[in-house]
């Protein structure tokens, strides 16, 4: 009976009519454009300004709950009332009803910002850039400790593939400040990183080609042996250097202010975020029985089609270069299974239906290219960027070769952050006409209460 009562309750709300505000206070940088072929299109932020999606939390599902405070060990040595404000950030960016949602675009990201930031600043009073197995493990579980008291999912660490081991020195065999200061060149290392564009940096590269240098020098010293039956054994070179390359990260973020720190780290890890496609491919053989022919019915192919993309977005939201590499991968697999025709052109499949997309809205939610986050505010409630009007064409294949780089001219664009398609400001939307983000609640209450 008492289910009975809440799923009437919750239909009620989500059937309510539902008023959602739309600001431009979104910050966009001044220039950038990413060059790319056909299948990665151009990137450029000169558009018209974002508008941010406004939705308040829902009563049945608390922000933020301040009764439980955390748990902490007692045995890390991160100073984590220093850098309440980056915790806080990454507790919104990961709240527990979204955090699925989110995670490859904004959560995961953020999280590891979070720690490399805390692991970087503590080394001004342990001089390591490290911790050892026993307080990783503490610290880490401290961490999501106090994330989950303010609202975060208390799966992130699995979600996020968050382990104690990210938090060690690896195989690295320089963590001591003071021996990085006296091999690293921080003024070089500055330069090269001082403006890091996250998306044209996928292109020129200037400061993951400096940050790989510097982590090559230190990996230099092979203090580090396992040993086998008496003999020394050494970690392969480019695992040593990928471990290393996390300690120049602790070492610059540790060299600047809590803010900047987590700024920089979000942007260099924007790169490696936009060239994949996160998204699984579900088995394609109702696409492929409907529109294998070219001759077959149009209207039972588009119908098939609609219905795979329908299935496949429901995963995650993505940004709108992630897009592009999975119209691109989807693409590949449709004409491996011997479909020759564009069925995008066909049936008219667009970027924006590789995101996520929630029962009547009738387009996807493209994230940006750049680092974004999302905002909790007591009066307007939980906000994000995120485009419902970016109307950019999939592309199809047009050879078997992987995706060309994004640094290709193409003279198709989307912007590094979303646009508007008009200058309103301040939009209600009633009745039929949801906001993604309320279905999206309601669809998340209704599976809580089944």
């Amino acid at each position: 009976m008492r289910e009975d009562l809440l799923l009437v309750l919750v239909l009620s709300l989500c059937l309510h009519d539902i008023h959602c505000s739309l600001n431009k206070d979104a910050a966009r940088p001044d220039s950038l454009e990413v060059k790319s072929d056909a299948s990665s299109p151009e990137v450029s932020p000169k558009d018209t300004q974002p508008f941010l999606p406004l939705l308040a939390p829902s009563p049945l599902l608390p922000f933020i709950n301040y009764s439980n405070p955390p748990a902490l060990s007692g045995l890390c040595e991160l100073n984590f009332s220093a850098a309440g404000t980056i915790l806080s950030t990454t507790a919104v960016d990961c709240w527990d009803p979204l955090a699925p949602y989110l995670a490859n675009v904004v959560c995961c990201p953020q999280l590891h910002a979070t720690v490399e930031t805390l692991i970087g600043k503590s080394s001004s009073s342990s001089g390591k850039l490290s911790l050892n197995r026993t307080h990783a493990t503490s610290c880490l579980s401290d961490i999501g400790q106090i994330l989950e008291s303010q609202g975060a999912s208390r799966n992130i660490q699995s979600m996020c593939s968050m382990h104690p081991s990210n938090l060690t020195k690896a195989s690295c065999p320089n963590i001591d400040v003071n021996e990085i200061e006296r091999i690293l060149n921080y003024s070089r290392l500055s330069a090269a990183c001082k403006d890091v564009d996250s998306v044209d940096e996928c292109c020129n590269q200037v400061c993951q080609n400096a940050i790989l240098d510097a982590a090559e020098k230190i990996s230099l010293d092979n203090r580090d042996r396992v040993s086998l039956d008496g003999i020394d054994i050494l970690p392969a070179k480019s695992s040593i250097i990928d471990d290393c390359r996390d300690i120049v990260i602790r070492w610059l973020a540790s060299k600047l202010d809590l803010s900047s720190s987590n700024l920089f780290l979000r942007g260099i890890s924007q790169c490696s975020i936009n060239r994949v496609c996160p998204l699984n491919f579900p088995d394609i053989k109702n696409v492929t029985k409907e529109c294998g022919n070219t001759k077959r019915n149009r209207t039972a192919c588009c119908k098939a089609m609609r219905s795979y993309m329908s299935e496949t977005q429901e995963q995650s939201f993505i940004t709108n270069l992630q897009a592009t590499n999975c119209a691109a991968l989807l693409g590949k697999k449709l004409q491996t299974a011997n479909i020759s025709q564009n069925v995008y052109a066909l049936c008219r499949i667009k970027l924006k239906d590789f995101s996520l997309q929630v029962g009547s809205q009738d387009s996807g939610c493209l994230f940006p290219s750049l680092p974004t986050d999302v905002k909790y505010d007591q009066n307007t409630g939980i906000s994000f960027i995120c485009d419902l009007n970016d109307n950019v064409e999939a592309s199809w294949p047009t050879t078997s070769s992987v995706p060309a780089s994004l640094c290709n001219r193409t003279a198709t664009k989307i912007p590094a952050i979303p646009k508007a398609t008009s200058a309103q400001s301040g939009i209600d939307i009633k009745g039929t006409r949801y906001h993604i983000l309320v279905m999206l609640f309601c669809s998340l209450l209704l599976n809580l209460i089944s």
